[in-house]
């Protein structure tokens, strides 16, 4: 018996490589065809001119960042500023995959180009994290890159640090790294970088991962980790946040399986859990998992959301969720923001609440489960003769509006209730947009919205302050008017020309095997 398992072992193994073989030969004679190189190549030769830059090169630019989607965009530890790097845009005919790194200035609004010998090759749906060691340092890993035609995909498992004061590109080759991903997440605890789940597809095959991944900052090594309890299901694109107790929280994502020969089921993750470590453990390599309920406000599953925290909470924007019916193959994109207590693990909404007039004093009514401070005075709080507000949130996907019926005082003749409209502007709808938070700020740049066949990479960016939650602040503004789209040819045409071509290349491959 052992020895016929061993042999239907290495059977399967010998198809699996037989057919491996057979995919990549049939995907060099398409890019024979098309004059592509391999994606490989590419990615080598990449490397090898960013080895060739001498040095660093800083300059302001006058015009910001290109517009793009799947960028990481990390708080600099300690000056006041913002650190964007690669992404991708897609405008109809290509996609460009980008590996420049930018730095955001928000005390005097000033975008600056960095470009630093020996950079990491373009990337997008990678992850970025940032420490206060040694002046600051950036550490990314993974992430995928694909060719403009889009009919080469590569994951990268590559780490790099690049430090903030120096300006220096480091790739850190340490055994153990997870293996090649994208749409993984990754957060600091203490002194690890913990990483988790991603996804893996090569266009022939994909898979889907839940594992647990430990880099030790001071050691400079991988350690997969094997917690106890219940993990979650394999996914990408989840929100992960660390608390300041040094636990991890973690949920929603993506993720699919196959049902059968071109028929896939995906599902959008609705579940929460809890990563913490053991107790007495001193070696940061013992955790469980343990599952969350969470309370508060619902918003149904949704992929494409995009996540950052601050302190006790995580805040959450936008995403999409697809609708039910088989003939109806839209999404419904959103532009919602919601918080999340780490403590409690209570959702919320924030409703802004729209600058307040000057010189018309209105009576402070708080509520514990407020998100956002309220700053009025204390001498505003105490007026008595102000009118009784009423007020009640309306949205329509675009705007929430705080419709304020204003009630008759007692020294105030009760005449019909008079009505104050306030429009509060929220950013478009979108999904894989980048946050991130410095001070009490709250910055959101970009991301994707789609409209009909259409796909709109977006390069907007706001502020809020998350103190006032008053109203987003445009620091570049949406325009959806003038964005670059070609059309592409129907799809008809090329579902029939590739057709024919997996025609052509089956005869071919079985006259090789006659001939054979």
């Amino acid at each position: 018996m052992g020895k016929q398992q061993k042999k239907k072992g290495k059977g399967v193994e010998k198809t699996s490589a037989k057919t491996e073989k057979k995919l990549t030969q049939k995907m060099k004679k398409k890019l024979a065809l098309t004059g592509e190189d391999d994606i490989e190549d590419i990615v080598k030769q990449i490397e090898k001119e960013e080895q060739k830059k001498l040095q660093v090169i800083e300059k302001v630019i006058a015009t910001p960042p290109t517009r793009r989607a799947f960028c990481s965009l990390t708080a600099h530890p300690y000056k006041d500023e913002l650190i964007m790097f690669g992404g991708e845009l897609h405008n109809g005919h290509e996609t460009f995959v980008y590996n420049d790194l930018y730095v955001y200035k928000i005390a005097t609004d000033e975008w600056t180009l960095i470009k630093s010998p020996g950079a990491p090759p373009p990337r997008t749906s990678h992850q970025a994290v940032a420490t206060s060691a040694n002046k600051g340092e950036l550490w990314l890993f993974g992430g995928e890159f694909t060719t403009r035609s889009e009919s080469q995909f590569y994951h990268y498992k590559d780490l790099w640090l690049f430090e903030l004061e120096t300006k220096k590109w480091t790739k850190i080759d340490a055994p153990g790294a997870p293996s090649s991903r994208s749409g993984h997440r990754m957060v600091v605890v203490k002194r690890q970088i913990i990483v988790f789940g991603g996804y893996h597809d090569n266009l022939q095959d994909y898979k889907y991962f839940n594992d647990v991944h430990a880099f030790n900052l001071d050691s400079r090594t991988w350690k997969k980790l094997d917690p106890t309890g219940t993990p979650p299901s394999p996914r990408s694109g989840c929100q992960m946040v660390s608390t300041p107790e040094g636990k991890i929280v973690i949920w929603g994502g993506y993720s699919k399986i196959k049902i059968k020969k071109d028929v896939d089921k995906g599902t959008t993750h609705t579940d929460t859990f809890l990563l913490q470590p053991e107790k007495g453990d001193e070696t940061g390599l013992k955790w469980k998992w343990s599952i969350v309920k969470p309370g508060g406000a619902r918003y149904g599953a949704r992929s494409g959301v995009s996540c950052t925290f601050w302190g006790k909470k995580a805040y959450t924007f936008g995403g999409a969720a697809d609708n039910e019916t088989e003939e109806d193959l839209s999404a419904v994109f959103y532009n919602q923001l919601h918080s999340f207590d780490l403590h409690q693990f209570i959702w919320s909404e924030i409703a802004l609440k729209g600058k307040k007039e000057q010189n018309k004093p209105r009576r402070r009514r708080r509520n514990k489960d407020d998100d956002c401070e309220d700053e009025e005075n204390d001498e505003e709080m105490q007026v008595e003769e102000e009118p009784l507000v009423e007020e009640k949130v309306v949205e329509d996907g675009v705007f929430t509006m705080r419709v304020s019926t204003v009630q008759p005082t007692k020294n105030e003749p009760n005449t019909s209730s008079s009505m104050a409209v306030d429009i509060v502007s929220h950013p478009h709808s979108r999904i894989n947009c980048s946050l991130a938070i410095k001070g009490h700020n709250l910055f959101m740049y970009g991301g994707v919205f789609e409209e009909g066949d259409r796909e709109h990479t977006l390069g907007d960016f706001y502020s809020l302050d998350l103190h006032k939650c008053e109203e987003w602040k445009t620091i570049i503004p949406c325009d959806l008017q003038n964005e670059e789209w070609i059309e592409s040819e129907s799809d008809d045409d090329e579902d029939d020309d590739e057709d024919e071509n997996d025609q052509d290349s089956d005869s071919e491959d079985e006259e090789m095997e006659n001939t054979c």
